[in-house]
């Protein structure tokens, strides 16, 4: 019975370790020219429905693991990447393919909103305005 629980918890702390990664100026290439779609979270540490997003980009990521890398940029640190990508207002959601920035969503927009974001990744099809 013990050991259960054990295992159990140690499935759960593995699920959410590590299921995003910081990105960063050094590594931004690398990870946005990957085989697989890149979603990155611009976030700051002050900025509240950042907090509010955090749970729910974990569990999208937790979903589509192997799938699509899961990155957060923090706007404090890389203001290189966001004013490069011109990220105004945070959270901000990004899509990259083959380097490339394909779709974004701006805002504490919720689960299903991110959810249909990354769909259309994996589906290839951007939204259309």
């Amino acid at each position: 019975h013990e050991r259960l629980s054990q295992m159990s918890n140690n499935l759960s702390q593995s699920r959410h370790q590590g299921a995003t990664v910081t990105v960063t100026e050094e590594n931004f290439e690398q990870l946005a020219s990957g085989g697989k779609p890149l979603f990155i979270d611009f976030w700051a540490v002050w900025c509240g429905p950042c907090k509010i997003m955090e749970p729910v980009v974990e569990k999208l990521a937790a979903k589509y693991a192997g799938q699509i890398t899961f990155g957060k940029v923090n706007v404090d640190e890389e203001m290189n990447l966001s004013s490069q990508y011109q990220v105004l207002s945070i959270p901000t959601f990004m899509i990259f393919k083959n380097g490339q920035p394909m779709d974004a969503v701006i805002g504490a927009v919720g689960e299903v909103a991110l959810d249909q974001l990354l769909s259309r990744a994996l589906n290839g099809h951007a939204r259309t305005e």
